[in-house]
C-alpha cells in the first residue's frame, strides 16, 4: 500500500463536498501538474490519503482511499470546463485522475503549523518550502504519526 495527500481549496472542493458527493466517493480531476499526474498513475485502488485543505488556517481534514486507479480526465477536453486543456485528445488524454472514497472525517482538524512542530514530519513534501504539488506522496511512517496525532492510532 501507498500513501498520499490530497490538496484541495475548501471554495473549491471541500471534504463536506466529498461527503455530500454519491456513495462519498469523487473524481480527484483537474489536476494539471506533471510531477502529480504521475504520482496520481502510480497509485493503486486501496491506497489511502490524507484530505488537505489549503488555504486561510491549512490543515488535514481526513482520511480518503483511492477506489478507482488512474484514468483519463475528461475535463482537460471540456471547453466549458475551467480545467481545459487544448492539447488534450482522446488518442492523448495527457491528464489523468482517480477516483477517491472518504474513509472518514478526522474529530479535529490537523493544522498545517502543528504538523510542523512534529520531528517525525520533518522530511514530509507538504512541509518542504515551495512545496506546491496537489497530490503528493506520504512515506508509511510519517502517515501513521499524522494518524496518531489525529487520534486514530
Amino acid at each position: 500500500m501507498q500513501y498520499w495527500l490530497f490538496k484541495s481549496e475548501p471554495g473549491c472542493f471541500s471534504l463536506d463536498d466529498l461527503e455530500c458527493s454519491p456513495g462519498a466517493t469523487t473524481p480527484w480531476d483537474g489536476v494539471r501538474n506533471y510531477q502529480s499526474r504521475n504520482l496520481m498513475r502510480s497509485m493503486r485502488k486501496g491506497d489511502r490519503g490524507f484530505f488537505y485543505h489549503s488555504g486561510k488556517k491549512p490543515h488535514i481534514a481526513g482520511l480518503v482511499e483511492v477506489v478507482r486507479e488512474a484514468y483519463p480526465d475528461h475535463t482537460a477536453q471540456d471547453a466549458s470546463c475551467g480545467h481545459f486543456d487544448p492539447r488534450a485528445t482522446p488518442e492523448d488524454p495527457i491528464w489523468y485522475m482517480v477516483d477517491v472514497r472518504l474513509v472518514r472525517r478526522f474529530a479535529r482538524p490537523l493544522y498545517l503549523e502543528d504538523l510542523r512542530r512534529e520531528a517525525e514530519l520533518a522530511g514530509m513534501e507538504l512541509l518542504r518550502r515551495g512545496s506546491r504539488l496537489s497530490v503528493q506522496p506520504v512515506e508509511q511512517g510519517a502517515f501513521e504519526h499524522i494518524l496518531s496525532m489525529a487520534g486514530e492510532r
